[in-house]
């Protein structure tokens, strides 16, 4: 009687995982989203597309896993920083990342997702929404201790910069690098930061 060892399936499953997901990372190195097939992976990654299938409803939902898996790796978190130090830190990895791969994937998703609006759904909740929740929360610990003007809205100071960010490297219209992401952080924190009149009296209130 043969006895089957327990757990060699889903050692193989896991295996067969990381080979499908590796494949696409190499595939997306010089293939465009649009481009991709399920075909192409599965031949390079050796296994049958009822596999992909089984896993992945579709090629981008693929795609959106193998971009978390491999390519949008949660930046390290930030430690006693200043807020403004904080976001013009991650203004600077995310230019970085828009100038490499993370940039052409994210490029290629947001066009796909254009047709597919789950895809633009996912991209947000999965990789964008946690960032900014994050730095949402040090925004407003920041107000709390009158390192932004009380009135500071994180919402709209998130989109101002980052949102411009996004529309300069979907449209390619100018230059994209760390001296416009520092000179984009310099003028939203020029709004951001508390007036005179505010710090003065801080500093009165302290016995500064």
């Amino acid at each position: 009687m043969e006895v089957r060892k327990v757990g060699r399936p889903r050692r193989e499953a896991a295996a067969a995982h990381e080979r499908i997901i590796d494949a696409v990372y190499d595939l997306l190195q010089t293939t465009a989203a649009r481009d991709l097939t399920m075909e192409a992976v599965a031949a390079r990654a050796g296994v049958g597309k009822p596999t992909l299938y089984k896993w992945w409803p579709s090629k981008a939902a693929l795609i959106l896993a193998t971009f978390g898996e491999r390519i949008a790796l949660p930046p390290a978190p930030a430690k006693g920083q200043a807020l403004e130090a904080v976001v013009r830190s991650s203004v600077a990895v995310l230019v970085t990342q828009f100038n490499g791969l993370f940039g052409k994937v994210m490029r290629d998703l947001i066009a796909e997702g254009q047709n597919e609006p789950d895809v633009l759904h996912a991209l947000f909740n999965e990789h964008i929404k946690p960032r900014r929740g994050r730095l949402a929360e040090q925004m407003q610990r920041a107000k709390a201790t009158g390192e932004l003007a009380p009135d500071a809205n994180p919402d709209l100071a998130m989109d101002a910069i980052f949102g411009a960010l996004y529309f300069r490297f979907l449209l390619r219209i100018g230059p994209f690098d760390k001296a416009y992401g520092d000179a984009l952080v310099t003028q939203v924190f020029t709004g951001l930061n508390p007036r005179p009149a505010m710090r003065a009296k801080r500093r009165a209130k302290s016995g500064g």
